[in-house]
């Protein structure tokens, strides 16, 4: 698309800026209905865990009820205590929003759909995924309150104590598949176990790996049993209690849209991404966008699942989690796989 407008009358720098801009909202608008639909299905899930039966009112099966509800914080009015940094208030969603978004642009949905298929798209997905404490940090410290600012340092806490585990997971990934790019990635998983099974995630050697990224991607985002930051018993609401209307929604939107990130990455590093799950030829008539969607929803199912059954970690067993389990495994597993790719490509040491 990007050769064709530049090669219209609108010339190589408007044609290029035009179709940068339209595979943007390519990806932001659907994401958003996608985030809208996901909430719906993890209240449907629950529900169902529950014995319940979670929304059905508004529209055919309760469809609508997302939509439903962001009309109704989009009419409130937006309340800001009197106590509160008026700018760095309203500043904290907007930033926990735009930074879900961003991670977005390397995100292959197939191997031709990917708005910036750069080299480094591990490291910019990391970079990227850093800078998403400073909106709940800002929002707690700028609320002027006691429980949204516990709520804060709880975040700074918990997501640097899982970033840096997701950190040495990723390096394992990263030697296995020999490149930084998620297209090489998901490309060097094709018939990876027996010729035929397209996913790191089988591998023996990488599948524990596997399991922690996705429980790292929980605490990461903070995800129920690791919801820490806005434990309702606790803090009340956490870093939103004091937001309301359009702010408070914002901070949904980014959650779930990290969420849906961390589901996408989970599939993208170990289960193939928009591969099939077997190398079958008759598989790869369906487009890849929709194996990468079906598997990202059973990641998510797991997800929901996770927050209906499994109870509330107490502050220390998360840390604990963290550091001494989680941190000292991945360090092992980066010299355990170095080590077997190294006698891989150049045999035993004589």
């Amino acid at each position: 698309m990007t050769e064709y407008l530049q090669s219209t009358f609108l010339g190589p720098e408007i044609g290029w800026f035009v179709a940068t801009l339209a595979l943007i909202l390519l990806i932001a608008l659907p994401l958003m209905l996608a985030v809208a639909m996901i909430i719906y299905v993890d209240r449907k899930i629950i529900a169902a865990v529950a014995l319940r039966r979670g929304p059905n009112v508004v529209g055919p099966f309760g469809l609508l009820q997302s939509f439903a509800d962001g009309l109704k914080v989009f009419l409130q009015e937006t309340i800001i205590p009197s106590g509160a940094n008026k700018g760095l208030f309203l500043l904290a969603p907007i930033i926990t929003f735009t930074v879900a978004l961003l991670a977005w642009a390397v995100i292959p949905f197939s191997e031709e759909m990917v708005l910036a298929n750069i080299n480094i798209g591990v490291l910019y997905i990391l970079a990227i995924s850093s800078l998403g404490v400073y909106g709940v940090v800002i929002s707690g410290w700028a609320s002027n309150s006691k429980y949204p600012f516990f709520s804060a340092m709880r975040a700074a806490a918990q997501m640097i104590s899982y970033e840096v585990s997701i950190g040495f997971i990723l390096i394992s990934v990263v030697l296995f598949a020999g490149t930084f790019n998620l297209n090489e990635i998901i490309k060097a998983q094709e018939g990876h176990i027996f010729g035929f099974v397209n996913a790191y995630g089988v591998n023996p050697l990488l599948f524990p790996m596997a399991v922690m990224f996705l429980i790292s991607s929980m605490a990461e985002t903070a995800r129920a049993p690791f919801d820490l930051t806005e434990a309702e018993s606790e803090l009340v609401a956490g870093y939103q209690t004091e937001y309301s209307s359009m702010s408070f929604a914002l901070f949904w939107l980014g959650e779930y849209a990290n969420i849906l990130l961390m589901c996408a990455l989970n599939v993208i590093l170990f289960w193939g991404g928009w591969l099939p799950p077997v190398d079958w030829e008759p598989l790869y008539a369906v487009p890849g966008i929709i194996w990468l969607f079906l598997k990202m929803f059973l990641i998510f199912f797991i997800f929901s699942w996770a927050w209906a059954t499994v109870p509330r970690y107490r502050y220390d067993q998360l840390m604990r989690l963290g550091w001494k389990v989680f941190l000292p495994i991945s360090i092992f597993w980066v010299f355990l796989v170095s080590g077997y790719v190294m006698i891989d490509k150049f045999g035993w040491p004589l």
